[in-house]
């Protein structure tokens, strides 16, 4: 337990920052609410009328961020991969070529979906 006494004090002070940050914003910030604030906003889109409540994206921009997503999972497990290498062996290289089976799966799936397509 000695071995995780700075990671989780680590993650109570990450914790405690973010929801001390969401109440001080809450307290000291403006109320002020207007049309402009209450809309919809995406990078890049321009905005257009809304109904009351908000709008819907686009399927793909869903798509784009489930693609962002496998790739930054497949990077998390790649470097870890590449350090122990060595110590691994043949099993390793096994287990990582199925992974990359599995990550080539959901990027023929955006692919054939059109998420690389840019309209």
């Amino acid at each position: 337990m000695e071995l995780y006494t700075p990671v989780l004090v680590l993650a109570a002070l990450a914790a405690l920052f973010a929801i001390g940050s969401v109440a001080m914003s809450a307290l000291v910030g403006p109320a002020r609410y207007n049309r402009a604030r209450l809309d919809s906003y995406e990078c890049g889109i321009e905005p257009t009328p809304q109904p009351v409540g908000g709008g819907r994206f686009p399927v793909k921009y869903y798509i784009t961020a489930m693609l962002f997503i496998v790739f930054d999972i497949e990077i998390v497990f790649l470097y870890p991969w590449a350090v122990y290498f060595d110590s691994l062996k043949f099993f390793g290289l096994i287990e990582m070529v199925l992974f990359i089976g599995t990550v080539f799966v959901a990027y023929a799936y955006v692919w054939r979906r059109g998420g690389l397509e840019w309209d």
